[in-house]
């Protein structure tokens, strides 16, 4: 009985480690640290009020796009939470899970999915949450859409509401 409980613990515990490895979780987090980092030099990146200064100053920048303003805003408050682990060198995933215990929505923030010049064979390689998610970014819902090929459908129909990034 208390192999059989060690096991099922054992099995529980890889699946939950396995279930986030998602190539665009904290994308955009990543991205902004990415770029904060680029802007300090090896000293200033150990300067923890230099790192808060940084992120202040990247997140007042005009050309940020909505999702990088949208990580900004969630960050700003947080800005001396993310200078400790960020002056230790972390790396750019943990550092965003890590604020992401803080705030639940920072690796929820996802760039779009492209689909600029996409062809129907090609939006058929997208999984259903991928197609659902474009839709979503263009402001459509897919009433009694069931099967992929209805979502393929659709996206195509819409594409004349892509391409503003904005919210």
């Amino acid at each position: 009985m208390r192999c059989i409980s060690i096991l099922s613990a054992a099995v529980l515990l890889v699946s939950s480690v396995g279930a986030s490895n998602d190539p665009r979780e904290c994308e955009v987090c990543m991205k902004v640290m990415g770029d904060v980092r680029e802007m300090l030099s090896k000293t200033d990146a150990k300067d923890k009020p230099k790192i808060e200064k940084a992120l202040g100053e990247y997140c007042a920048r005009d050309t940020l796009s909505a999702r990088e303003r949208k990580i900004c805003y969630y960050v700003d408050p947080i800005k001396r939470d993310i200078a400790q682990p960020f002056s230790l060198g972390m790396p750019l995933d943990r550092l965003c899970k890590r604020i992401n215990k803080s705030n639940s929505e920072i690796c929820s923030v996802k760039f779009p999915v492209k689909t600029e010049n996409l062809e129907k064979k090609d939006l058929s390689k997208l999984r259903v949450k991928q197609l659902k998610s474009i839709l979503l970014d263009r402001g459509v819902e897919c009433k009694g859409c069931v099967e992929k090929e209805e979502f393929i459908k659709k996206v195509q129909d819409t594409e004349h509401l892509a391409g503003s990034d904005e919210f």
